[in-house]
């Protein structure tokens, strides 16, 4: 039976991309999964493709802003209210404010942090990174709030950590820069982006009972990148660079 048999999971900002990925496979592995996101009728539509790939009515959709407080309250309950408990948080919603840190309004940087900092999932957070800075201040923000819930709920039997993923293969990165794959590959120690997968498999042990002893901890899933952090091609910061960097 799988360790994840009969749990329940909430996964937020889980319309795409890595969150999808993480809901798919915690339902895969027999979970009830809440699957949330900003887009009501993405919501729906995700929870219903997975389940229709299952087989089986096991993601259920939530929609709701995670910058709104009371919404992820009111949403959390009626999860509870709904599976009968709570057993894996994964806070996988975030967004991205590409500039200028001197340029960045205070309503920018409000929601940057009230999203990615309140409701939280980046190497940014570890290596400064230009006209990246707001994003960065909220990912490495996250970094410590890892170490703080871990040492507030350890008496509770919780753990708490953050995934830190480097350059990752989704539809939003590839649609921001065709070349996505292959421009950061080129500069990864293992020759290779990540994949939806790698993050899958960094949550999927961090909330398994063998990670039982590892909290508030920030799990650095690149390929090595940030050993040394070169820029690859089409890098806003060298010539030619047209797409935007999300």
């Amino acid at each position: 039976m799988s360790a994840f048999s009969g749990k329940a999971v909430l996964v937020t900002g889980a319309g795409a991309g890595i969150g999808y990925a993480l809901c798919q496979a915690f339902a895969s592995a027999g979970a009830t999964v809440a699957l949330n996101d900003i887009d009501p009728a993405l919501c729906h539509t995700s929870a219903q493709q997975i389940n229709g790939t299952l087989g089986a009515e096991r993601v259920r959709p939530y929609a709701c802003d995670v910058a709104d407080v009371e919404a992820v309250r009111s949403m959390c309950q009626r999860f509870v209210d709904s599976a009968g408990r709570l057993d894996i948080a994964v806070a996988n919603a975030g967004i991205t404010n590409y500039g200028e840190f001197l340029t960045t309004t205070p309503e920018a940087f409000d929601r940057l942090t009230s999203v990615n900092l309140r409701g939280s999932f980046s190497v940014t957070g570890i290596q400064a990174y230009l006209n990246l800075g707001s994003y960065g201040i909220s990912k490495a923000g996250i970094r410590m709030m890892a170490k703080i819930i871990a040492l507030e709920v350890a008496k509770y039997g919780i753990t708490a950590n953050a995934i830190s993923p480097g350059a990752t293969l989704t539809e939003r990165t590839l649609q921001d820069d065709p070349e996505y794959e292959r421009n950061w590959a080129s500069v990864t120690p293992t020759g290779r982006v990540g994949y939806v997968e790698d993050i899958v498999a960094a949550a999927l042990y961090l909330a398994s009972p063998e990670a039982r002893q590892v909290t508030g901890q920030t799990l650095v899933v690149d390929g090595g990148w940030t050993l040394q952090s070169p820029l690859p091609p089409g890098h806003p910061d060298l010539p030619g660079y047209s797409s935007q960097l999300r």
